[in-house]
């Protein structure tokens, strides 16, 4: 027997950089790592998949989860470096509360198909969050250092974050699924 709906948690990623942009789910997709091209490629096939079977598929982008229990303390703890605020690039994130119910509210009977944000609110770079999450428990901001730097001292699946800069547009997923964030942005969440 198969499901009426399938929700698929993609990831934002998939856009690639976008140069620090506004991106809603109307962008074309510029995936540049292989993890995100792995995700365009599943997200193509659920489609197909769905499509063929008549099952409703909806696929969440989501940025980087946060939880109290998924937060970089040690990263921090280990002085790992951010980007400078001159190279800095603009990160996204969603509390993993909000994002359960965001699932929660995909599946349902009334939940409109198709692809959403599933976003927080946040509009900051990704060292302004490293430099939160370091006030909110106490611990030494991270250096800043220039992006030819960090390329040589962070561990390449950080660095790759590094790379590529966007702001999530979450209209849509407020609009047409009616979620209300817990956690409208990571100064609430963390």
């Amino acid at each position: 027997m198969l499901p009426r709906r399938l929700v698929y948690l993609s990831t934002s990623g998939v856009y690639g950089d976008c140069g620090g942009a506004l991106v809603d789910e109307s962008r074309p997709l510029a995936p540049q790592t292989e993890r995100a091209r792995r995700r365009v490629d599943a997200e193509q096939a659920l489609r197909e998949w769905g499509a063929e079977r008549g099952v409703e598929i909806v696929i969440l982008r989501v940025p980087g989860i946060y939880a109290p229990d998924r937060l970089p303390l040690e990263r921090l703890r280990q002085g790992t470096p951010v980007l400078r605020a001159d190279e800095d690039v603009y990160t996204n994130h969603v509390h993993a509360d909000d994002l359960a119910d965001i699932c929660v509210r995909a599946l349902e009977h009334d939940a409109p198909p198709g692809v959403y944000n599933a976003s927080d609110d946040s509009e900051l770079k990704m060292g302004d969050y490293f430099d939160l999450v370091a006030d909110r428990h106490g611990l030494a901001r991270p250096p800043r250092v220039s992006r030819a730097d960090a390329e040589a001292r962070v561990p390449p699946m950080l660095f790759s974050f590094m790379r590529e800069s966007r702001r999530l547009v979450n209209r849509r997923m407020k609009e047409a699924l009616g979620v209300r964030l817990r956690y409208p942005t990571v100064f609430e969440g963390v």
